[in-house]
């Protein structure tokens, strides 16, 4: 199977206005075809009573088995509040080299921080961290450089302070990576 497309997959979201902004984003770095499947609900046995808030290795373990099969990758966006166990929210989760990460779009709203809206703002924080996190399923690791769009988000101000690019390093890395996948298909 020719795995070419990078497949976005709504999750628990009802507004899926920003998904275009994503999935051209998407195209246009990883130079690969990017198609929005249609959405799913959130698995509720992922949910934290005590918290409030969903676990976000629980929802890419539900989504693992439900990849498409041309998919070369798959990034689940949800608007549900996500965390780890060590970390009090998350933006996403991606295990470097795997086929599957997420985003939740919750904290990337500036109306969670009682800012005004502001779509732009909201779709730059949105695309960030999509390509932060595909950047880990293709083996690249966080940063040092604070540009650099693969440098962790411990707080928003850090996404917004980040580029939308990768480091020079960092993009040789994935170029290489994505040639190889090329000749190997």
């Amino acid at each position: 199977m020719n795995r070419r497309t990078i497949c976005l997959q709504p999750i628990g979201l009802n507004d899926l206005s920003m998904l275009p902004a994503i999935a051209e984003a998407v195209e246009r770095v990883f130079d690969r075809p990017a198609r929005i499947l249609p959405p799913l609900p959130i698995p509720q046995q992922a949910f934290n009573g005590e918290r409030g808030q969903f676990h976000s290795t629980a929802v890419l373990k539900s989504l693992t088995p439900s990849i498409p099969e041309d998919a070369l990758r798959l990034i689940a966006i949800t608007n549900v509040d996500l965390y780890v166990p060590q970390l009090n929210f998350v933006f996403g989760e991606a295990a470097i080299d795997g086929r599957v990460c997420i985003i939740s779009l919750c904290r990337l709203n500036p109306e969670f921080y009682g800012a005004s809206p502001d779509r732009d703002l909201f779709a730059e924080r949105a695309v960030k961290e999509a390509v932060h996190e595909l950047g880990h399923t293709f083996g690249l690791r966080h940063s040092q450089n604070p540009r650099s769009v693969m440098h962790f988000s411990n707080t928003i101000w850090d996404t917004d302070q980040k580029s939308g690019e990768f480091s020079a390093v960092e993009g040789q890395a994935l170029h290489g990576r994505l040639s190889a996948l090329r000749r190997a298909a």
